[in-house]
């Protein structure tokens, strides 16, 4: 099955083999992750959507494919419109377009190992009030079609040192133990790949660029625990870390083995627990309880020791990355590198440490238009010369064993125009309006996504993602539950020791996108006659900003002085890692506006 239009028909086929009138595919593991290992990748397969976010509806007689606003113009690049209908998750759900389109009487598969239970249950009764039934199936129709889907991962598991832990495994398991007590809880379900890491201080190579091992574990309130791994990927110094507390399983036992727990009291995550699970402990006559996962916030809550690693790790990446700004700078405007060639140079200073493990993520590398695709992926049929006269835009980040990084720089090739210049100022304004704001704690950073936007919004203009996410320590660089975003109903307070990206942007279609990531990390704020206990933000990232797209005579005095300063930090951080040409030109860049 060489063409999408052949792979369609033959889910199609074998839907109506199964009994199904349609069926739904996400973008998912059995683990609700963000990213996915490529047995998973069964949206990208069927459609040739590259996104990071999606799903599609597949009927009898029409299908649909729904993206949010950062892969607008990217499903339609990548996905045939005569297959697939386009749909935008702002505008219509999955339920919602179910509701409307399904057939009265039809039979709407899904795969319950990714789909949460509260999905499963919305569709459910969205479809009743068409008449319709929504079916959970044994044996996922499209892995049956999937002639050549990859097998999941057997790479080996790997010890995270308590050097870079800050904490051990036994008092992590301690910790959740003492809370499943106070819970009136025997166990809890972690079913998150980045909780499983954290929490065994564990990490693998089954997720491309992010360092986890495909895993579930159960926690009960005695401190022990099971770890459910493919036995392939254990090593005797895996075994020996783990100690015996921890009751080695195979992967394949995890379903049967929760019905064990029949008669018990188990927390469940149902965010980010798979209906699947829910669905066993329910038919063993377990007793789920709903509850967060009690790794995330203590995972989001760095502790003294991932803090300095992380900004040990920034320090090393600003290195990297003011090396590559600066050979840009040197060799862009001469013509005869793409997208590809560049992210590549980038990747090479990065592996000049010892220290990079891998990159964080696929380099985002926006040449003039491209730029303007928010999370556009490069790849050999879009990559685009850079040419003068445009804007390029970098996204970018390494991982080290102390910590995680993510970074984008726009530059300027060649001349810059009058547009280019105020709008990337405005990032900039909003940039610095959040690195700089400071609030009562209990703040959410829905609260705070306003500051990053009043520049571009006083001129009608905006951008369509969040400012900023959670970052992890050697783990994913998407982490939560902390969000700066106006949308999604992000209600989680920023708390002392989380780190969030500050990114705002501006994207204009078909002509070029502006980012400025930094990233930060909250920290307790002292403000003279204060009534109450505030924070604020430390800047982590360093690496200098394209001062030529820098409109100084509409920054304000404060502003200006925040360029400054950060610009001195960055030379100060900076400036012993470099040498010769290169310092020279970190010296120019840091100059005082």
């Amino acid at each position: 099955m060489s063409t999408y239009e052949a792979r369609l028909a033959a889910l199609r086929e074998q839907m109506a083999k199964d009994g199904l009138d349609g069926f739904v595919v996400p973008i998912c593991d059995e683990h609700m992750s963000e990213y996915v290992g490529d047995y998973a990748q069964r949206l990208a397969w069927l459609t040739g959507f590259g996104g990071s976010a999606g799903s599609a509806v597949v009927l009898k007689d029409k299908a649909a494919i729904f993206i949010d606003g950062r892969y607008t113009i990217q499903v339609r690049d990548q996905v045939d419109g005569k297959l697939y209908e386009y749909v935008g998750t702002a505008d219509q759900s999955v339920i919602d377009w179910l509701g409307v389109n399904a057939p009265e009487g039809s039979s709407i598969g899904y795969d319950a190992w990714l789909h949460t239970q509260d999905w499963a249950q919305s569709a459910e009764a969205k479809l009743a009030k068409q008449k319709a039934k929504l079916i959970a199936v044994k044996t996922n129709p499209l892995d049956a079609v999937w002639e050549d889907q990859p097998e999941p991962s057997l790479a080996k598991l790997d010890v995270q040192p308590d050097e870079f832990a800050g904490k051990s495994a036994a008092d992590k398991r301690a910790d959740i133990a003492a809370w499943l007590k106070e819970e009136g809880l025997d166990a809890t379900v972690i079913a998150a790949l980045d909780s499983v890491a954290w929490a065994f201080n564990i990490r693998g190579k089954d997720i491309s660029n992010t360092p986890v091992p495909r895993g579930y574990a159960i926690v009960k309130a005695d401190g022990s625990a099971e770890l459910f791994v493919a036995p392939e990927k254990l090593t005797d110094e895996v075994r020996v870390h783990l100690g015996n507390a921890v009751a080695m399983r195979d992967y394949s036992e995890f379903p049967d083995a929760l019905a064990e727990y029949d008669g018990q009291k188990i927390g469940v995550d149902p965010e980010r627990s798979v209906a699947a699970i829910f669905g066993q402990l329910e038919g063993a006559g377990a007793q789920i309880v709903k509850k967060r996962d009690p790794t995330i916030l203590a995972k989001a809550i760095k502790n003294e020791t991932e803090v300095n690693g992380h900004k040990a790790a920034q320090a090393r990446d600003g290195a990297a990355l003011s090396q590559f700004l600066h050979w840009f700078s040197q060799e862009a405007p001469k013509g005869g590198h793409d997208e590809l060639s560049v992210a590549a140079k980038l990747a090479e200073f990065r592996g000049q440490s010892d220290k990079l493990m891998d990159l964080s993520f696929r380099t985002i590398s926006g040449a003039g238009p491209n730029g303007a695709l928010c999370h556009y992926s490069v790849n050999e049929e879009t990559n685009r010369k850079i040419e003068t006269g445009t804007l390029y835009l970098v996204d970018s980040g390494g991982q080290y064993r102390d910590g995680t990084t993510d970074v984008t720089r726009t530059i300027a090739v060649g001349e810059p125009t009058a547009e280019m210049i105020k709008r990337y100022t405005q990032v900039l304004q909003g940039h610095i309006a959040l690195a700089k704001a400071v609030f009562p704690k209990g703040t959410t950073g829905g609260q705070l996504d306003i500051l990053a936007r009043q520049y571009l919004w006083a001129d009608g203009v905006d951008y369509a993602h969040g400012t900023g996410h959670g970052v992890g320590a050697y783990l994913s660089v998407h982490e939560g539950p902390q969000r700066i975003a106006a949308f999604g109903g992000f209600a989680e307070p920023l708390v002392t020791g989380m780190i969030c990206s500050n990114e705002p942007g501006y994207y204009k279609d078909d002509a070029f996108g502006i980012r400025i990531e930094n990233l930060i990390l909250v920290e307790e704020r002292e403000v003279t006659g204060a009534e109450q206990d505030m924070l604020g933000f430390e800047t982590l990232t360093f690496a200098p900003l394209d001062r030529r797209l820098i409109d100084v005579s509409i920054l304000s005095n404060n502003q200006r002085q925040w360029v400054d300063d950060y610009h001195a930090q960055v030379l100060d951080i900076v400036g012993p890692q470099v040498e010769g040409d290169t310092l020279n030109w970190l010296k120019e860049q840091c100059q005082p506006l």
